[in-house]
This record gives structure tokens, sequence and C-alpha cells, in this order.
């Protein structure tokens, strides 16, 4: 590969990262990144090396802080996701963007939507299964979903910096499972809605 192929490479597997992690745990990534960039270890796009400001990565900590520990109590957890519906998916339409270049053209607009696309498929997959896994009274399985989502985007990070050809590789086939998986949560997550509707209601589901 040339040096351009690998460039552009690494600015799709950075914006892919970006778009999918950000349906998960925004803030980890935000913060994983701009860490990584004041650290040096990790040359960010001219419009992302804002997240390497201390500002940015105070803010980013102390709410990684929170949703660390808000993840990881049962139902909490599902308001936690409703609340941020409208915070993950523009924000990882604008990082997907971001990783793209500092001005707006064709690559970056095509890249917002693509990344918003995917970081809304990501959250709603993950908060349907929240719900589904909600719905058992132990709170263990909970703790243990969350726990992989935070290695999920720590793994995924370092893949997509160390070894992007491999995260999209990855990527690619996350993207068709969650075209399989959507469908199936949320029909579940409908099906717990109406039970509930009719336990209320006092008739039987």
């Amino acid at each position: 590969m040339s040096g351009h192929e690998i460039e552009v490479l690494r600015i799709v597997a950075l914006s892919s990262l970006l778009a999918w992690a950000s349906g998960l745990r925004l803030y980890l990534v935000v913060f994983a990144l701009g860490l990584a960039g004041y650290l040096g270890w990790l040359e960010l796009p001219p419009a992302l090396e804002v997240l390497q400001h201390p500002y940015v990565l105070a803010a980013a900590g102390f709410m990684l802080t929170v949703e660390f520990f808000a993840d990881k109590v049962p139902w909490l957890d599902s308001v936690w996701d409703q609340a941020h519906t409208f915070i993950r998916i523009p924000a990882g339409a604008l990082l997907a963007a971001g990783a793209t270049g500092d001005t707006v053209n064709a690559v970056t607009v095509a890249a917002g939507l693509l990344g918003g696309t995917i970081t809304a498929g990501t959250h709603f997959a993950k908060a349907g299964s929240r719900l589904a896994v909600n719905a058992s009274p132990e709170p263990f399985t909970n703790w243990a979903a969350s726990f992989a989502e935070d290695a999920l985007v720590l793994g995924g990070t370092w893949l997509a910096i160390a070894h992007p050809a491999v995260f999209l590789a990855s990527f690619a086939v996350f993207v068709v499972f969650l075209a399989w998986l959507l469908p199936r949560v949320w029909r579940f997550v409908a099906g717990l809605f109406r039970h509930a509707s009719a336990a209320l209601g006092g008739r039987t589901p």
C-alpha cells in the first residue's frame, strides 16, 4: 500500500470507530482518543484535535465516570440510554465527520450521514438489548453486559489505531450482524411492553 492509501484506511477506520463506539460508550471513546492525542500516542485529525484539550478531557472523564456506574445499575441504565438518544446520535455523526477533515465537503457530509446512521443503529441495539437483560431479576447479567461493552469499545479503539484493516473487516461483520439483530431486539422489547401493559390493565398477557 502507498502512504496515501494507508492514510485513507486509517481515516476510514477512525471515522467508523467513532460512529460505532459513540452508540455504546460515547464518553469512553472521546476520553480514550483525546488522552491518546494529548500524550502523543496518536495524531488526531485537525477537526478532532479539540478532544485532547484538558477541558474536554476533564468533561469526558467526569461523564465517563458517571456513565460507568449508571450503566451498571439495572433499569437506571435504560433511563440513561433513553436520555442519551439525543446526545449519542448527533455526537457520533459529528465525530465521524470530523475524522475525515477540518472543512465541510462531500466526504465529511457523507461520513456524518453514515456515521449518524451507524451510531443510531448501535445505540438502539444497545438500549433494546439492555431492556431485555433488565427483564431478568438478577443484576449479574446486566453487569456482564456493561463490562463487555466497556471492553469492546477499548478493544475496538486499540484495533482501529493499531490494525485499521482488521478493524474495518470486523466492522463490516458488525454492520451485517446489526441489520440482523435490530428487528429481533425490538420485537422482543415490544413484547415486553405489551406484556407490561396487559398486566397493568388487569388482563392476562
